[in-house]
């Protein structure tokens, strides 16, 4: 049976990055990208595969439950990986209701769309949909916060936060019902900071870096000492690709850069390498200002991916420091053209 892989997001900055890079390694396998053009996500992400004979591109929204089962039946989906979700912090301070109606109820809808085009009933699946697989991408996020001590893992109780993280939360929790209900062959990953090229503007390295060269203050919460873990956009991609293809079904599987950062560092790196590349009068560090915290801002994450390194021989190719000069070459690119 032709493989056919509904892609949920595709247009946002993982999701592109993935399609990229999925399409050009499986020869054999059409991508579906459903994506609902919101802020975060822009068409321009995939631009280089406009004419690609096996790329389909579809906008819609996933919360539209009758135009998700129109593409099921359109397009023979033998495969979900689900990034379409509502994800920044701040937004769901400030707009919580948006996230609680994508990211929850979109994903209930993409589950049990797939469910019932794949299975006959619980724990039987039709004869020619037997291999299909749903994906579910998730955040470290859903974990809440560290100390300055220890490491998330897939045994990590969940304490979301923010109402961001509650309804990533509450979604795995759906995906994780539907295998144990209903047998269904679901997966779930829950990654650290993504970095790299394509990401939104409003994310901070992209922010850094963007008023880093324009000239304008450059704004870090608080003292600049809240932790990530930083994971580079391909490395991910490859991770997800592996769980995809090899994971067990009904587990969860972290996937971390063993980059821990800080935000001050961050930004005092992105300055310092511009600092070589495109020297002015003052340093790039000047710029930086500090902005009041915002409310229930998580000290530090940190992944442990010992178990998706180990089950599955994933491994990090990329550390902070030769991924930021990648990331930093992308977006001068991007903003001097602009």
């Amino acid at each position: 049976m032709r493989e056919v892989l509904l892609v949920t997001g595709g247009a946002g900055f993982i999701g592109s990055n993935f399609i990229s890079f999925f399409l050009e390694k499986h020869k054999d396998v059409s991508i579906v990208n459903l994506d609902a053009l919101t802020y975060a996500g822009d068409v321009n992400n995939l631009s280089e595969l406009a004419s690609h004979s096996r790329y389909f591109f579809e906008k819609g929204n996933i919360c539209d439950r009758v135009f998700v089962e129109s593409l099921f039946k359109k397009y023979g989906i033998t495969g979900v990986i689900h990034f379409a979700a509502e994800s920044h912090v701040d937004n769901s301070i400030k707009n919580p209701d948006a996230f609680i109606q994508t990211n929850i109820n979109g994903t209930f809808n993409l589950l049990d769309v797939a469910k019932n085009n794949w299975m006959e009933g619980p724990y039987q699946y039709k004869a020619q949909f037997k291999s299909c697989r749903f994906h579910h991408i998730s955040t470290d996020e859903v974990f809440g916060t560290l100390g300055k001590e220890g490491l998330f893992t897939e045994q990590t109780p969940y304490a979301p936060n923010s109402p961001y993280s509650a309804s990533k939360a509450a979604s795995d929790f759906l995906v994780r019902s539907y295998f144990h209900t209903y047998g269904m062959n679901v997966v779930t990953t829950n990654c650290s900071n993504n970095y790299g090229p394509k990401q939104h503007d409003e994310k901070l390295i992209p922010t850094i870096i963007r008023k880093a060269i324009s000239g304008e203050n450059i704004p870090i919460y608080g003292d600049g000492q809240n932790i990530r873990d930083w994971l580079y956009v391909l490395d991910h991609c490859k991770g997800i690709e592996l769980v995809y293809r090899k994971g067990k079904s009904g587990e969860t599987y972290t996937i971390g850069g063993k980059n821990e950062r800080n935000n001050l560092y961050i930004a005092t790196k992105i300055c310092e390498i511009l600092d070589k590349a495109y020297p002015k009068e003052a340093s790039y560090k000047a710029q930086i200002s500090f902005v009041k915290d915002r409310p229930g801002h998580d000290f530090r994450y940190a992944i442990d991916a010992t178990k998706i390194e180990n089950e599955l021989g994933w491994q990090a190719k990329e550390n902070f420091e030769t991924g930021i000069e990648k990331t930093i070459e992308w977006y001068v690119a991007k903003y001097k053209n602009s």
